[in-house]
């Protein structure tokens, strides 16, 4: 029997991902012909997340992909994480939830740079989401000031991997961090969040990592 495809399993699963609150970021398969498949699960939400929470989503999100009988006998493993390090910013929402976090922005072709001097590709802190454009903090620590930027003149922008913390003012200007999302000055040089995901197979569920 064939496995379903993401398409098929973000919509068995987007309804119970939704009714506990989050948004359903993305579903991957991968493997399954000759071992065991292993089904990633990217959910995220404005408020903050713990390991008990996303533990408590995957068994139920398990049972449930059980229950539709998809799979077949196929064994699986079922992963549920939170977006982690190089997320990209596809959204508004994702834009909202990054404040505060650096990210590498990619603007489109005949956008304008931000001020002179800025090429086509930059970092900068993301700042406060308004009214479609975005607040970004230029200068990094030593000369930060804040630029706006249309969302819409922004082709690609990835949040970046931190290993020094930011400066109280580049915070202040960003408007600080978003609610609920680790803050960058206590992180030094551990990575975001995210990278280990909650993990339930289809028979004994267990959970391991860290999520945002």
């Amino acid at each position: 029997m064939p496995l379903p495809t993401e398409e098929r399993v973000s919509q068995l699963v987007a309804g119970l991902v939704e009714g506990r609150g989050f948004d359903l970021e993305g579903v991957t398969i991968a493997g399954g012909r000759s071992g065991q498949a292993k089904i990633t699960i990217v959910v995220d939400r404005d408020a903050a997340t713990d390991l008990d929470t996303v533990a408590e989503l995957s068994t139920d999100l398990s049972g449930l992909l059980d229950e539709t009988g998809d799979f077949g006998e196929a064994a699986y493993l079922l992963e549920v994480t939170t977006p982690g390090v190089e997320r990209p910013l596809d959204a508004e929402r994702h834009w909202r939830r990054a404040r505060g976090r650096k990210a590498r922005i990619t603007l489109r072709t005949g956008a304008p740079p931000p001020e002179p001097g800025v090429g086509s590709r930059f970092e900068a802190r993301v700042g406060a989401l308004t009214g479609g454009s975005i607040a970004l903090v230029l200068g990094g620590r030593r000369n930060p000031h804040r630029v706006t930027v249309p969302l819409a003149e922004i082709a690609e922008a990835v949040v970046q991997v931190e290993f020094n913390a930011p400066g109280a003012a580049e915070l202040e200007l960003a408007g600080g961090v978003a609610p609920g999302r680790p803050d960058p000055r206590t992180e030094s040089a551990t990575p975001l969040p995210g990278d280990e995901p909650s993990s339930v197979g289809t028979t004994e569920p267990q959970t391991e990592g860290i999520v945002e």
